[in-house]
C-alpha cells in the first residue's frame, strides 16, 4: 500500500484563468528551436551548420564535457540558423520543419542509458545536486518522478495521462533498470495508472504547494547526503520514453496548458517541444499584442512561479508543461495603495478583506513586485511555506555570505530554485530567492568540481 505524507506547510494560491479539461491542436509552425539554457549545467557544442537537413532524433548540439548527452531536433527540416549573443554564446538552434516529417529510428533492444544518450532523452534527466543535466558517468541511487505539480495554474497531468497510461507505465519499467524509481503522487489523483503503478515504489503526498516539487518529494523519501546523487524526470517525459520504447522514434509532443487571467478561453494543446509560441498564442489573448491601449501582458514560458518571462516571438521551454499570460500590472492605478481595504486583493496576511471569502475565491494577480529589495528580517516567513527539513531562511543567508560550509551543512545538496518559489511570493523583504539559490548551486559546483 502506498505511504501517504502529510505536508502542513506551504501555500496554495488560487489564481483565475485555470485550464479547462479541452485539448485542442494547433497549426504546426514552420520554425521550432532549440535552446541550451532549458538545460542548465552543459556546456554546448555545436554538431551542425546551417543548411543541414535534419531528421527528428539527429543532434543539433552536445555537451563538450559529455559528448555521449545528445540534444536533438524535434522535427525533421533544416537547420535555418544557429543563433549567438555575446562571446559567441550559444543562444538557439532553429530547424524549419518539413511539410512531411521524418523520424530517426533508434534500437531499442539494448542498454537503455545508451538508448537514451543516443535519441536525446537522457538530456531531459536532472540530477541533485546542483539541479543540472544528469551526469552519464554517476550511478544514482534513486530516481525520482514527480506525477503532479501543486503550483498556480499548473498542468493537470492525472487529464494529461488519458490514453498514454501503457506509455507511462514502460518509462517507469525502463528507468527501474537503472536505479531505484520513486513516484511520487497527490492525494487528490485516482488513476491506477499512478496509484497503482508498478517497478516504482508509489508515494502519495497531502498537502499544499509546494508539495508536487520533487525536491519536497525527496526530502521526506529519501534525503540526499554529501558524494550522493540522485536523477530526477518530469513525469511527461517519462511517457518520452515510453513512446521510444513503443515506436523507436523520439517524439517530444507535449500536452501542455495555455492559462492564465489573461487568457480568453484557458484550455490545454497538444504541442512539440521547441514550438514557437505565436501559434500558441495567436488570437487568445484577452489583448491584440503584448502591448496595447487596454494594457500590458506577461507571458511566461512556464510556471508562472517558476517560468521565464518571454514574448510571442519566443519558444517553448523544454521542460515547459504550461504557457502562463498574466496582467504585467504596468498601468495599474490604485488608489492609496495597500491603505485601502480591498476585497479582490490576494494577502497572506490578511491586509485584505479578500480573505473572508476563503480559498475558493479566484484572484487576477499581475507581475508587479509591490515594493523593494530590502534588509532581510529573519521572522520565519519563509518556514511557515517551505515543506522541507531545512532552514530556509538561514540557508538563503549562507548563499549570499558565500559559506559554503554552512550551506553544505544546512541542506543545499537537496534542492533547486524552484522550490523556494512559494517563499518568494511572501517574502517580505522582495529577494529574488530563486536567482539566489540558482547562483548559489553553480558556484558550489564549481568548488567542487
Amino acid at each position: 500500500m502506498a505511504k501517504v505524507i502529510k505536508l502542513r506547510k506551504g501555500l496554495d494560491i488560487n489564481l483565475k484563468g485555470k485550464a479547462t479539461k479541452e485539448t485542442a491542436t494547433v497549426k504546426c509552425p514552420g520554425e521550432y528551436a532549440l535552446v541550451p539554457d532549458d538545460f542548465h549545467g552543459v556546456k554546448p557544442k555545436v554538431v551542425v551548420k546551417e543548411g543541414d537537413a535534419v531528421k527528428a532524433g539527429d543532434a543539433l548540439f552536445v555537451d563538450k564535457l559529455h559528448p555521449e548527452v545528445k540534444f536533438v531536433s524535434p522535427v525533421s527540416g533544416t537547420v535555418s540558423m544557429v543563433e549567438r549573443g555575446d562571446r559567441r554564446k550559444l543562444l538557439s538552434i532553429r530547424v524549419k520543419a518539413d511539410e512531411k516529417q521524418e523520424a530517426r529510428q533508434f534500437d531499442t533492444k539494448g542498454d537503455i542509458k545508451a538508448l537514451m544518450l543516443e535519441s536525446g532523452l537522457f538530456a531531459f534527466l536532472r540530477q541533485r545536486p546542483y539541479d543540472v543535466v544528469a551526469n552519464p558517468e554517476d550511478a544514482p541511487k534513486a530516481i525520482f518522478v514527480s506525477a503532479f505539480n501543486s503550483m498556480p495554474l499548473s498542468q493537470d497531468f492525472e487529464y494529461v495521462l488519458q490514453g498514454q497510461e501503457a506509455e507511462f507505465q514502460a518509462g517507469l519499467s525502463a528507468l527501474a533498470k537503472l536505479a531505484k524509481v520513486y513516484l511520487g503522487v497527490s492525494a487528490k489523483q485516482t488513476a491506477k495508472a499512478l496509484t497503482e503503478a508498478k517497478d516504482c515504489e508509489v508515494n502519495i503526498f497531502d498537502g499544499p504547494a509546494p508539495a508536487g516539487n520533487v525536491g519536497v518529494q525527496i526530502n521526506h523519501v529519501n534525503p540526499i547526503n554529501k558524494g550522493e546523487v540522485v536523477w530526477t524526470l518530469g513525469a511527461e517525459e517519462v511517457i518520452f520514453l515510453g513512446r521510444l520504447l513503443k515506436t523507436g522514434t523520439v517524439d517530444f509532443t507535449r500536452t501542455i496548458a495555455l492559462a492564465g487571467s489573461e487568457v480568453k478561453a484557458p484550455k490545454y494543446y497538444k504541442v512539440k517541444v521547441g514550438q514557437k509560441l505565436t501559434t500558441l498564442l495567436s488570437e487568445k489573448l484577452k489583448v491584440n499584442s503584448e502591448k496595447s491601449e487596454e494594457g500590458s501582458v506577461r507571458i511566461i514560458n512556464g510556471n508562472v512561479m517558476t517560468g521565464l518571462k518571454t514574448s510571442a516571438e519566443g519558444f517553448l521551454g523544454a521542460h515547459a508543461t504550461e504557457v502562463n499570460v498574466i496582467p504585467e500590472g504596468d498601468h495599474a492605478d490604485e488608489m492609496l495603495g495597500w491603505i485601502m481595504p480591498r476585497f479582490s486583493t490576494f494577502s497572506t496576511h490578511r491586509s485584505y478583506f479578500s480573505w473572508l471569502f476563503g480559498k475558493k475565491k479566484e484572484y487576477v494577480i499581475d507581475a508587479r513586485v509591490k515594493g523593494g529589495e530590502r534588509h532581510m528580517i529573519m521572522s520565519g516567513e519563509y518556514d511557515k511555506v517551505f515543506p522541507m527539513d531545512i532552514y530556509a531562511g538561514y540557508l538563503v543567508k549562507a548563499i549570499i555570505a558565500g559559506d559554503i560550509d554552512r550551506q553544505e551543512a544546512l541542506g543545499i545538496y537537496e534542492v533547486a530554485p524552484e522550490d523556494f518559489a512559494i517563499a518568494e511570493f511572501v517574502d517580505s523583504s522582495k529577494l529574488e530567492l530563486q536567482r539566489i539559490v540558482r547562483e548559489g548551486l553553480d558556484i558550489l559546483r564549481k568548488e567542487n568540481a
